[in-house]
């Protein structure tokens, strides 16, 4: 034990050695441009259309609404990342409120979510590639639904496109953050010119005909319309996705001039901006759309037959679903605005590629993070002779890569993403409220005022959006959360919490057996006959009833053996609150109007999902405590 202690201790001494050398180089314009960066990506291209489709015309209030949420979440981040600014950050403030089984668990996710970006923008610029080269893509049935995929060749080109993103991160911080600035520049007057030379063709009427704002029937998805749609379009149609890149001023934080006073200003104004952008967007693509010009296709990309006027949901399987913006300003005919499109053609390989490269240095730092915090050896903190951390930048780009084999489409991962990644945001308001307690001395450039009560709102808001995403992507969530849970059982019970290395690797590969054949047992027998109703939903529920209750009592059962096991309990009894809101959220998805078996009808369903994120709010700002690591923060900072 003495010996794992010591290579603990020099694990943290590497860690401390390692944030000191980062790089100081951006400035408060590369941090800004940065989350813009990431904030105009493929989203931009492909989002206005699957929201329209989605939602009708409600699909302006989902964007934002949708931004809105965001900022309150940017705002308790903007707050913890001026006092705290460390590079991987998101992933570092929860084991620094609420110890480490919490901050594992927040971490595991977040990394999820964040290696997955390069794949999906690779994903972008490949499919819209396919428009002049056919070959890239085929068109396949998942769950009943018809998606276009990669095909071998264009999943080598998406792989192709992740080793350049790999090397723009290799060359240091100082290259990337200028290349990143005049990318974004581009970024951010194309979608601009975008929306305005659209309102040369503008038909009103597509805002109030065909089912007036909130159309209650011909939408994409059966049985979720109205207002409804509204909200289900927030995190299931990319616009949730297009927002997320804000985080991108507080991964690189430690490596900013002056952290303390641009971290903060570069998150809250990319998202303001964003959110003007992404609505003016919105409204000139519906305004846009003439369903005279429009055509529908079949799985092989043939055209069928014309589109049904005002049938919302036909336009993801139309001619327009390939290039919504593009065939937008063709079908004008205004010589100027068609000769225009062609530069969207152009940038369908420079926003998402911008946006690829900047995530591929999130992922990067995320697993720097979760080095820091002694999650996974300590290789990953090492940096190369270019101050970046390479191990971890090499990590990023393979598991990245392998996320192309099982979703090599846009549509199947955009909800994964968006919704993993909002489940870590729920840390945001809390984080805030537990470190004015634990860090109350600490100076904060930045203090949110009214945090009492937008903090809460914050973390609301997080579970409302993971809950708009519907049962189905829940459960890809929750199971790769519990997927991951005995790797904390291996790599940092035994080193850390004083376990039995025996006995923890024995209830480790425990769990991740059981949960394996649960995750098995769930897609078969709830997931393909709930989505695709082949059996009746009394069958179904029956199956998720059993597949629910085993899967409780593993989890709960393994995380009270693990706080049996462990010398230092805390830690463990402050991740019960997360527990208990995992379950409680996928109990409440199922049984939602976005689920298969709907006993909690719209609105009522919501009401309940926001009074379970305020009560679980509170839950955690009681469990946090004073960690180590934020004693030592407090000890160090200048008096």
């Amino acid at each position: 034990m003495e010996s794992e202690q010591n290579k603990s201790q020099a694990q943290g001494t590497e860690v401390k050695e390692a944030d000191r050398q980062l790089r100081k180089a951006l400035s408060f314009q590369d941090l800004f441009f940065m989350s813009m960066g990431g904030i105009i990506g493929s989203g931009w291209l492909f989002a206005a259309l699957d929201g329209a489709a989605t939602a009708g015309p409600g699909a302006i209030l989902s964007w934002i609404i949708g931004g809105i949420f965001v900022l309150f979440i940017a705002l308790a981040y903007a707050e913890v990342s001026g006092m705290i600014p460390r590079t991987g950050a998101i992933v570092r403030y929860p084991h620094y409120t609420h110890g480490s089984y919490t901050g594992y668990i927040m971490g595991w996710l977040y990394l999820l979510s964040t290696v997955s970006v390069p794949a999906i923008e690779a994903e972008a610029v490949v499919g819209y590639a396919a428009t002049y080269i056919p070959s890239l893509t085929y068109s396949t049935t998942v769950l009943g639904t018809s998606v276009t995929v990669l095909t071998g060749l264009g999943i080598l080109m998406a792989i192709v496109l992740m080793i350049a993103f790999f090397f723009l991160n290799y060359f240091g911080i100082r290259f990337l953050g200028k290349f990143n600035t005049g990318v974004t520049w581009w970024k951010f007057i194309l979608p601009t010119l975008t929306f305005l030379l659209l309102f040369a063709s503008f038909h009103a009427s597509n805002f109030t005909a065909y089912g007036g704002f909130f159309p209650s029937a011909n939408l994409h998805v059966p049985g979720i319309t109205g207002v409804a749609a509204m909200f289900y379009a927030i995190p299931t149609t990319g616009i949730v996705f297009s927002y997320l890149g804000f985080r991108q001023a507080l991964e690189y934080g430690g490596e900013a001039k002056t952290p303390q006073r641009d971290v903060p200003r570069a998150t809250i104004f990319s998202v303001a901006v964003a959110i003007l952008i992404y609505t003016l967007l919105q409204v000139s693509f519906i305004g846009a759309i003439d369903w005279s010009k429009i055509q529908l296709t079949n799985s092989t990309g043939a055209i069928v037959g014309p589109i049904q006027p005002g049938n919302w949901g036909q336009l993801l399987t139309s001619t327009w679903a390939s290039g919504p913006f593009y065939n937008a300003l063709v079908s004008t005919s205004i010589p100027a605005l068609v000769a225009f499109s062609y530069l969207l053609l152009i940038d369908a390989w420079i926003s998402p590629s911008g946006t690829g490269w900047i995530y591929m240095g999130t992922g990067t730092r995320t697993f720097y993070g979760l080095a820091t915090d002694q999650y996974i050896p300590s290789a990953f903190v090492k940096l190369s002779k270019y101050k970046i951390p390479i191990w971890s930048l090499v990590a990023s780009l393979v598991v990245g890569a392998i996320f192309l084999l099982p979703f090599p489409s846009w549509y199947l991962l955009v909800s994964f993403i968006s919704s993993a990644t909002v489940f870590t945001y729920v840390m945001g308001g809390i984080s805030l409220t537990v470190l004015r307690k634990t860090a109350s001395t600490l100076h904060r450039p930045f203090r949110l005022s009214g945090a009492q009560v937008l903090a809460p709102i914050a973390s609301m808001a997080a579970v409302l959006i993971v809950y708009w995403s519907g049962f189905s992507t829940l459960f890809f969530i929750i199971s790769g959360v519990f997927l991951g849970l005995p790797l904390f059982f291996l790599l940092y019970a035994p080193r850390k919490l004083g376990t039995k290395p025996f006995t923890s690797y024995l209830l480790g590969a425990l769990e991740f057996a059981i949960i394996l054949a649960l995750s098995i047992f769930g897609y078969y027998y709830v997931i393909v006959p709930g989505t695709l109703a082949t059996e009746p939903i009394s069958t179904v529920t029956m199956y998720f009833a059993i597949y629910y209750v085993l899967t409780a009592a593993t989890v709960i059962g393994m995380t009270f053996a693990l706080q049996a096991m462990s010398k230092d309990k805390t830690p463990i009894r402050a991740g019960y609150w997360l527990i208990g809101l995992i379950l409680a959220m996928y109990l409440l998805s199922f049984f939602g109007a976005f689920g298969f078996n709907t006993l909690i009808p719209f609105p009522y369903d919501t009401v309940v999902a926001a009074i379970v994120g305020i009560g679980f709010y509170f839950a955690a700002t009681r469990s946090g405590f004073k960690t180590d690591e934020i004693e030592e923060i407090v000890n160090s900072a200048p008096v």
